[in-house]
C-alpha cells in the first residue's frame, strides 16, 4: 500500500486534501501530517513515505526549502494556490503539484502520474534539489510574501459533500440558531461557525457586518432600500434577497 504525508499549516486544507485523496486514491495511506516544513522533514526521516504533499508557503521552512532537504527520500508533490505562471514552472521542472482547493478532476491527473512513479526505480525520479533551486528563483517573491491575515477560504457542506469556497465568491453569510448559510451566486452551503466569529476572521474591507446574524460582501451590494415598516434593507446584485440592516450598523451606509 503506498504511503504519504501531508504538510500544510492550515488544518482545513490538510483535511480537504486528505478527503479528496481518499476519493480518487483510496489505497493511499496518509500516515502523517505536518504543520510546517521542519515537521515535514522530520516525518520523512521517521516514516519514509512514498509521497510528501508540501504546501509551498508555510511558516519556518517553506515547502520548497523543505523539498530541497528531503531531496529524493520521498516523491514530492507541491500544493499551491499560485497562478498559471507558477504552475508552468512546476511543469517545466517535471514536479507534481496540486492546486488549492483540490478538485477531484485535477487531482486525478496528479494521482495517475504518481501511480506511474511507483513502477519506476528511484534513480528515475527528477533531481529535486536542482529543480527546486531554479523554481525558487522564479517564485521567491510570492513565497516570501506573508500569508493573508484574513480567511481566504470557507470549508462548507453542500449535502454530503464538503467544498472549499473562495471568500470573494460569497455574497453573504446569514446565521440562525444552529447554522450559518453561505450564499454564492450558484449555490447555498452551510457551516457551523457563527457570524460573530466570522466577523473577526474575514477582511472587514470586504465583508460588512450589517446585523448580528448577517455579513455581506460589499462588492455584492446593489443598494439600500426601506420597507413600509421603515427598516433598511440591503439589496444584493442579481438576486431577490434583501438583508435587514440593524440600527447599530446604519452608519456604514451614510455615504450611499
Amino acid at each position: 500500500m503506498p504511503t504519504a504525508i501531508i504538510a500544510d499549516d492550515e488544518r482545513l486544507m490538510r483535511d480537504q486534501l486528505r478527503m479528496r485523496l481518499a476519493q480518487v486514491w483510496p489505497e493511499l495511506d496518509i500516515i502523517g501530517e505536518a504543520k510546517n516544513g521542519d515537521e515535514a522533514i522530520e516525518l520523512v526521516d521517521q516514516l519514509k513515505p512514498d509521497f510528501t504533499f508540501l504546501d509551498i508557503r508555510m511558516p519556518g521552512k517553506t515547502g520548497m526549502e523543505a523539498a530541497s532537504v528531503i531531496g529524493n527520500k520521498s516523491n514530492i508533490v507541491f500544493v499551491t494556490a499560485y497562478d498559471a505562471y507558477a504552475v508552468e514552472a512546476f511543469e517545466r521542472g517535471a514536479i507534481d503539484y496540486v492546486l488549492k482547493p483540490p478538485e477531484p478532476e485535477r487531482l486525478q491527473i496528479t494521482v495517475d502520474r504518481l501511480k506511474a512513479r511507483l513502477d519506476k526505480p528511484a534513480s528515475a525520479a527528477p533531481d529535486i534539489s536542482s529543480t527546486v533551486t531554479a523554481m525558487l528563483a522564479q517564485l521567491s517573491e510570492k513565497i516570501a510574501a506573508p500569508k493573508p491575515a484574513h480567511l481566504q477560504w470557507i470549508q462548507a457542506s453542500i449535502g454530503q459533500d464538503l467544498r472549499m469556497i473562495p471568500v470573494e465568491e460569497i455574497l453573504f453569510f446569514r446565521s440562525d440558531e444552529k447554522y450559518t448559510c453561505v450564499q454564492t451566486e450558484k449555490y447555498e452551503a452551510l457551516i457551523r461557525k457563527p457570524v460573530r466569529d466570522l466577523a473577526d476572521e474575514l477582511d472587514p474591507a470586504l465583508f460588512w457586518q450589517i446585523h448580528r446574524a448577517t455579513l455581506v460582501n460589499v462588492n455584492a451590494i446593489e443598494g439600500v432600500t426601506r420597507d413600509i415598516r421603515g427598516r433598511h434593507l440591503v439589496m444584493i446584485k442579481g438576486r431577490n434577497d434583501k438583508l435587514e440592516v440593524s440600527r447599530s450598523f446604519l452608519h456604514l451606509f451614510k455615504q450611499m
